[in-house]
């Protein structure tokens, strides 16, 4: 009779040494996030002129000079240009994501979950999850690059969704605001949203 080897489940990893790996990422997302960033001083004149600007577009100032900057990218890159497609392709999902805001809103539609409600909206839009692809670089050869992508959409989809709306984050009895998370939607976490009183 031949003799049965048993196989031994794979032993979970070390908590200890998953920690260190997470912590790792975790700097090093960081790191490179502080490399993306820059900062320069305006005169209080021109500040003040483009501030103006960003207000009347329902805009924070940051997102703003962001705007400004890809505006030059779109303007002088070659038309097949991958980054200038996605900068187009991402302008279009935010343009999009505000204008169902807005009319979703003026229907009388707000509710806590409003940001996860236009966005399940635009999902059901076939362009627009195509667009939404190329945005975030989801063409399936840099699956974690793409999945930042989206994080980061993902976040300026919904500051730009509660300012459409002329909402603020809701929080609960300790101040603290509430977040929601769903799986199999085109986000996964979110802000609940309220009406100023």
């Amino acid at each position: 009779m031949a003799a049965m080897k048993t196989l031994e489940k794979p032993t979970a990893p070390d908590a200890e040494a998953k920690k260190a790996r997470a912590a790792q990422r975790k700097a090093r997302l960081q790191k490179q996030e502080e490399a993306n960033r820059v900062t320069f001083a305006l005169q209080g004149d021109v500040r003040r002129h483009i501030a103006a600007q960003a207000k009347a577009e329902g805009m924070d100032m940051g997102h703003f000079m962001q705007k400004l900057v890809e505006n030059h990218v779109l303007a002088t890159a070659p038309a097949d240009d991958p980054l200038a497609r996605r900068i187009a392709a991402r302008r279009a999902v935010i343009d999009a994501a505000v204008t169902r805001a807005k009319e979703l809103d003026a229907a009388g539609k707000f509710e806590p979950h409003f940001i996860l409600s236009v966005m399940k909206s635009l999902a059901a839009e076939p362009e627009f999850r195509d667009t939404y692809a190329v945005a975030v670089g989801d063409t399936g050869e840099q699956p974690k690059r793409a999945a930042r992508e989206r994080v980061a959409l993902n976040q300026q989809l919904g500051r730009l969704v509660k300012r459409a709306a002329g909402a603020r984050s809701a929080r609960d009895e300790k101040g603290k605001i509430q977040r929601a998370q769903v799986q199999d939607e085109m986000i996964s976490s979110y802000t609940l949203l309220a009406k100023p009183a």
